[in-house]
């Protein structure tokens, strides 16, 4: 009898997440605990070594890394070995279910060890792998980040001594970040789409995606909506009065879908569409939705000309279509345009008309004004960039570029061939940067933050669209951060996570665009982990933030900012940066 009680327990049918209202609580489900942090390797390494690596910490130290020419290539697998690898990723594999845990539980990554924040053998979701000041000088990871001790030899020679503080680690938890993004076979293409795991919670047996990182049909791929958390068991969260902003977890169901970081989030009606990104061993080219109201994840069937598995790249919605620009993977950039109808999910490559196009780049930002995407920075594997490119939209079929602001070097010859008077004096530009953000607001595109590969920046600067000037924002309180997310809340930047050149944060700034000041505000509630290469995209008055990576692990996971009081910041419509 008290097993068949129990068995009936559990088939207790979930609820509807339509029928569930989400109220704040005093008890509610803890997010992982924060780790520890330790020194960013790869590898382990005795106690005399920590004590020279961590004296030999540059004071930027950031993951945000934009060259990779003169690539140490001393373990870079061979073609063969790469496909078995991709190819094994796509494998049938069937998940156990998980024991019993509360909503709030989020299962680690198996490889999350083997991609921390910053190394120079395995790497992070940066615009490329990371040389050391000495093989290139132009936005690479300082000298002093290199392994210490190098009179050892190369970790390939210490791993053949058998005794080295320094092992190889195993195939299967190398980060395949650099796998080949244009495979040979089609059984390799399938494998560098990747594999789609269940999200946090599921109980179902879902097979392992076979085709472009989607899961498979015809496996059981439904999540099931968690159950409240027990509050004889969850923390005390004090109370927050009625006017504060509050973060909280959202309860999702529906489709499994893999965790993510640096992936895109783009906002059509309620629903958040998520395209591509990385996770702990591989990049994807899959689409989810999550409807914004209801938390429902699907994986759509996609149809026509998708794109390859990219990561840090671009999309922008154009009415209810999706224009995604550039990005990469591993040693690979691309500078192609695809599109995406959400209402056929049919993918296209629009026409591009002409011959000038940007470079191939990743990291970079996009940002719709008056029929045309206007991007900016990024890298493109040699190093950093700070042009400024215009994507004519105005026809979703064929398309044209054209070069708005080009790199410091030829400014003055842009300006002439572009009819303006040329710039004298002082070259008054941002640094070539990515991993920053941009904002268009009234033809006026508001940089902030980013990395050149060395140096985590906090300048906030200014390109007015119309005047094609450049002016930079004198502002007393700075906060450096890369890749983090920023949304605009009427006359306010929401700035959320990123890394300040030392560690991943999970705070809120706030910046104000008509006084030109840093706004710090009180958050109530149980806040997520310090992350960076999530995505945020406001709705409903909240700010709905999806995945990341925290230097060790990548998240799956969708937080919800309520704004409260804040929300009516959007009423602000009618005001001007004076810059």
């Amino acid at each position: 009898m008290a097993d068949q009680a129990r068995a009936a327990g559990r088939e207790r049918p979930s609820q509807s997440p339509r029928n569930i209202k989400v109220v704040r609580s005093q008890k509610i489900a803890p997010a992982s605990p924060t780790k520890p942090r330790s020194p960013p390797s790869s590898e382990p390494c005795n106690s005399a070594e920590s004590q020279d690596r961590a004296s030999a910490i540059p004071r930027f130290h950031t993951p945000g890394h934009l060259s990779s020419a003169s690539q140490d290539r001393r373990h870079k697998p061979s073609d063969t070995s790469i496909r078995q690898r991709a190819q094994s990723a796509a494998a049938t594999t069937t998940i156990p279910p998980p024991p019993a845990a509360t909503p709030s539980s989020r299962p680690v990554s198996s490889a999350s060890s083997s991609i921390p924040s910053i190394s120079t053998k395995t790497p992070t979701p940066t615009l490329s792998r990371q040389p050391s000041i000495a093989e290139n000088g132009d936005g690479a990871v300082p000298a002093a980040r290199e392994r210490p001790n190098s009179s050892a030899g190369s970790s390939k020679d210490a791993a053949s001594r058998g005794s080295t503080p320094f092992p190889r680690r195993p195939t299967a938890l190398r980060s395949t970040s650099a796998i080949v993004a244009k495979p040979t076979t089609a059984a390799a293409a399938a494998g560098a789409a990747g594999a789609a795991g269940p999200a946090a919670g599921s109980t179902a047996v879902v097979r392992v995606g076979t085709g472009r990182g989607a899961p498979a049909r015809g496996a059981e791929t439904y999540t099931p909506f968690p159950a409240p958390a027990d509050p004889k068991t969850a923390p005390d969260v004090p109370p927050a009065p009625s006017s504060g902003m509050y973060w909280s977890r959202a309860p999702v169901s529906g489709a499994p879908h893999t965790a993510l970081r640096a992936h895109t989030t783009t906002l059509v009606g309620s629903n958040v569409f998520v395209f591509g990104g990385c996770d702990a061993r591989a990049c994807f080219n899959a689409l989810y939705v999550l409807d914004a109201d209801s938390f429902y994840w699907s994986a759509p069937h996609v149809v026509g000309d998708v794109p390859v598995p990219l990561r840090a790249m671009t999309c922008t919605a154009v009415g209810k279509k999706l224009v995604v620009f550039g990005g990469g993977d591993g040693p690979a950039y691309y500078n192609d345009v695809y599109v995406l109808d959400t209402v056929n999910l049919r993918w296209t490559r629009p026409r591009i008309l002409g011959d000038k196009v940007p470079s191939k780049r990743r990291a970079h930002t996009a940002c719709l004004y008056k029929n045309g995407i206007y991007v900016f920075g990024g890298g493109d594997g040699v190093r950093a960039l700070n042009d400024i490119w215009r994507l004519d939209v105005s026809d979703m079929t064929k398309m044209s570029w054209k070069l708005i602001s080009g790199p410091s070097a030829s400014a003055s010859a842009s300006a002439s061939a572009d009819g303006r008077s040329p710039t004298t004096g002082k070259d008054t530009r941002p640094k070539a940067r990515g991993y920053h953000t941009a904002n268009m607001v009234g033809g006026k595109l508001i940089i902030y933050g980013g990395s050149d590969g060395g140096e985590c920046f906090n300048d906030v600067w200014v390109y007015d669209v119309e005047t094609h000037v450049w002016k930079t924002v004198s502002i007393p309180t700075t906060y450096r951060r890369l890749s983090h997310t920023s949304t605009i809340v009427g006359s306010y930047l929401f700035i959320v996570g990123g890394h300040d050149g030392n560690e991943y944060s999970n705070e809120v700034l706030l910046l104000n665009l008509v006084t030109m000041t840093w706004d710090r505000r009180k958050v109530y509630g149980l806040p997520p982990s310090g992350r960076g290469y999530h995505g945020t995209v406001l709705h409903d008055s909240r700010l709905v933030m999806l995945g990341g990576f925290d230097g060790s692990e990548v998240f799956g996971d969708v937080w919800l900012l309520e704004l409260a009081v804040h929300s009516y910041y959007s009423q602000i419509s009618h005001f001007t940066i004076e810059v």
